[in-house]
């Protein structure tokens, strides 16, 4: 993994102690985050077009593995070409762990550095933030369905690692959550609720999961309702915390210039004070679906939102990459996909129409997704009927087989094109126990699937005729 840089341009980022990156703040889909300086010292675009035509993914990266004092895993690839650190912490304590506290996962990633207590007393959410703009780091918290995650970039150099460093394990050991954080952040979430309300696309994914996993950790809507978040305590948020916040539920990914021996000092630093903990208990399998099920939910609109599915595979599925490979034939593979090619180029029907498969823990959602006219609800569902049963059947031809191959293979060294996605895929595959030989394996594992895969497991896995269909819109 080399990049080519002038000593030049590898000067002038090495006396760069500022990232220019613009702030965010997302509180819609997933919680997310962002915290940190924003200098015009070094054009990170500039730099990222370097990197993808410098070669820098041409190899896989070389994946190292331990554990700290107190039991969290820690996945390691030394980048010594950027002086840049990037950190991924992943906690199983998404929303999957709310129980009968929706909402609960989200709440409390999202008040996690919204204050920390130290030896001196309380740090506010703005004396953190100054923290880390003084350092030019980058600190972000998101919660999703299966994880909750933590992110800190830094550059490399010590005066600036080793502060940004103890400020965010400040953070993850001994966060405040005050009343007012808690509440100022619970008023957030309620008022994305109403938003969601106005939302056909929102509306149509609450529908879609709360019926595809009735009954399921998965149903539950990661965003809380209105009555669960108003019914959460700080005592709830501190006992969520505790629980799964915790070392041996937790893996790091580090992507950066360091050595091995900095590596290990560095998540001791983060996660060592951090109480061992336990797992979280492994979730349940969705129970497989027995009937067809057509919800309707009514919104004025002259368009109709359309979700088709079931529960899909899970990250570590043995039919994975026969799974993977067939739906981007099938709908994954955007204007080209047969799906976008029945109902886009020959009838007109949806400017968009795709399927996906979305593996986590357990079987994730197995998705067909579209908007079309009200007055084409039915045609638009005839079609899509016929053309998954019809790849069920057959699979793909050799040429929309030899096409996808090439086409995922092809890409795939962008994947690994940063620092960045080197550590979000170095999450995954600690997070869901994937092979340290994944990232090496991949493109060898996509190019040796056969038609007759694809059809066996399209055969084995769907079940059109047991499908939920979501319709968000003006067809009634």
């Amino acid at each position: 993994m080399a990049i080519n840089l002038s000593n030049s341009l590898t000067s002038r980022i090495q006396n760069t102690k500022r990232l220019a990156m613009p702030s965010q703040t997302n509180l819609n889909m997933t919680t997310n985050r962002t915290r940190f300086l924003s200098h015009n010292l070094f054009p990170l675009g500039f730099l990222f077009l370097l990197i993808l035509t410098s070669g820098l993914a041409h190899a896989s990266p070389n994946i190292q593995h331990w554990a700290t004092s107190n039991g969290a895993h820690v996945y390691f690839v030394p980048a010594a070409q950027l002086p840049m650190v990037d950190v991924r912490i992943t906690f199983d304590a998404g929303s999957a762990r709310d129980a009968d506290m929706s909402g609960i996962a989200r709440l409390t990633s999202i008040s996690l550095d919204d204050g920390a207590s130290n030896k001196t007393g309380e740090l506010s959410a703005d004396q953190l933030a100054e923290r880390f703009d003084s350092l030019g780091a980058q600190f972000n918290t998101s919660a999703h369905r299966d994880m909750a995650v933590v992110t800190l970039r830094s550059l490399s150099d010590a005066e600036l690692l080793e502060p940004a460093v103890e400020t965010a394990a400040l953070i993850l050991q001994q966060p405040a959550f005050t009343t007012e954080s808690l509440d100022r952040n619970r008023n957030q979430m309620q008022v994305a609720l109403r938003t969601r309300q106005q939302s056909p696309s929102d509306l149509a994914s609450d529908a879609f999961f709360s019926a595809i996993y009735k009954g399921h950790p998965y149903a539950s809507p990661s965003h809380g309702t209105q009555a669960s978040l108003a019914a959460l305590t700080r005592e709830n948020i501190v006992g969520f915390h505790q629980r799964y916040y915790v070392a041996k539920n937790a893996v790091i990914a580090i992507v950066g210039a360091l050595d091995r021996d900095a590596a290990e000092a560095l998540a001791e630093k983060l996660i060592g004070r951090l109480p061992a903990g336990s797992a979280a208990k492994a979730l349940p399998k969705p129970a497989p679906l027995n009937a067809a099920q057509t919800i309707v939910v009514k919104h004025p609109s002259t368009q109709t939102h359309i979700l088709i599915g079931q529960p899909g595979m899970s990250r570590d599925d043995s039919d994975y990459f026969p799974l993977y490979v067939g739906n981007h034939v099938l709908g994954g593979s955007g204007l080209v996909s047969r799906i976008s090619e029945e109902i886009r180029e020959k009838r007109g029907l949806a400017y968009s129409a795709y399927s996906y498969f979305s593996p986590m823990r357990v079987a994730g959602p197995f998705m067909i997704g579209m908007q079309t006219r009200n007055d084409q609800v039915d045609e638009a569902l005839s079609v899509i009927s016929e053309t998954i049963n019809r790849f069920r059947d057959s699979g793909p031809d050799k040429n929309e087989l030899n096409s996808s191959q090439k086409n995922i293979t092809g890409g795939f060294p962008l994947r690994l094109s940063s620092n960045k996605k080197i550590a979000d895929y170095l999450s995954i595959i600690a997070f869901y126990q994937l092979p340290l030989d994944y990232l090496d394996s991949f493109s060898d594992k996509v190019s040796k699937v056969t038609r007759k895969d694809i059809t066996a497991a399209f055969q084995k896995r769907l079940q059109p005729q047991n499908m939920v269909t979501v319709l968000v819109g003006g067809k009634q």
